[in-house]
């Protein structure tokens, strides 16, 4: 599961984002082990795959990504890494298997486009997989938040008009989830969270072009051609408006994305039963 929302952290001068960098961080001198990347994409992998681990696994939901995985690692790709096609919602993908470092790369968020519904499950889910580390990347919706500037009506407006292109062409959109709601489900799902991190968007021209180019590919797919002939309008007009501020010193200014860090908790320090398991009855201590 990968997210098709562009993020607008900028690289740094090595080709690394700042959120790749504080995980780096956030690591420190803790060997990376063995490595999930549950919902990878090209930039994960390339990542991931220049980091001294042990072995990694990349899974993805849609075989298009998977193949653009395949690309992105390259030659760096060994002979004990994997790029797996699966939907987490089922229980045998990687059943018994446990990695020392996981990463959800803006991983909830793309959910509702593989699984929908199935968010307040995905890490009850995953926890079995989590042996040591989990960072888990997001951005904070912003196709609701009420804009305060024209930079933050303009990010909601294409947001918004992306959303309405995918649903009249009979697809399902992304849905992003608050920190403070993965951080309230990280807790029923049994982890401790260790740290958030917050980092300032700049949508630059790259997410204008891309998020309006996925509106125009939704086009042929609308049955009414004269409502298609108006929405395309509509995205060249956005286009033409947004384009001269993504392009300014600053961008379109608005909104974050965070980077939370958890482990996962022992058993008895859950504090919720998760309500898909057989209850169990903790041992008398006497």
């Amino acid at each position: 599961m990968t997210s098709n929302t562009a993020h607008s952290s900028s690289t740094s001068a090595n080709g690394t984002s700042p959120i790749f960098q504080a995980i780096e961080k956030a690591q420190g001198d803790q060997p990376w082990g063995s490595f999930l990347d549950a919902g990878t994409g090209r930039k994960s992998i390339e990542w991931i795959s220049h980091l001294d681990t042990e072995r990694w696994t990349a899974v993805t939901a849609s075989q298009e990504m998977a193949r653009t995985t395949r690309k992105a690692a390259g030659t760096a790709r060994r002979r004990q890494d994997r790029i797996l096609v699966g939907n987490w919602m089922s229980d045998q993908l990687l059943f018994g298997e446990r990695f020392d470092t996981v990463l959800l790369d803006y991983f909830i968020g793309a959910i509702e486009g593989f699984a929908p519904y199935w968010q307040d499950r995905a890490l009850h889910r995953l926890r079995p997989h989590v042996g040591d580390r989990l960072y888990l990347v997001g951005v904070e919706p912003y196709v609701l938040v009420e804009p305060k500037d024209e930079a933050g009506a303009l990010v909601r407006e294409i947001g918004r008009l992306r959303d309405a292109c995918l649903l009249i062409a009979g697809n399902r959109p992304y849905r992003e989830y608050p920190s403070s709601w993965v951080m309230r489900q990280l807790g029923i799902a049994g982890f401790r969270v260790l740290d958030v991190r917050y980092f300032p968007i700049h949508y630059r021209e790259r997410f204008i072009n891309g998020q309006l180019d996925l509106c125009l590919r939704q086009l042929p797919h609308f049955s009414d051609e004269g409502l298609a002939k108006a929405m395309h309008h509509q995205i060249e007009v956005l286009r033409e408006r947004a384009l001269p501020l993504a392009r300014s010193q600053e961008g379109l200014k608005h909104g974050a994305d965070y980077l939370i860090v958890a482990e996962p908790m022992a058993d008895r320090h859950r504090g919720l039963h998760d309500p898909l398991q057989p209850h169990q009855t903790l041992p008398n201590p006497e």
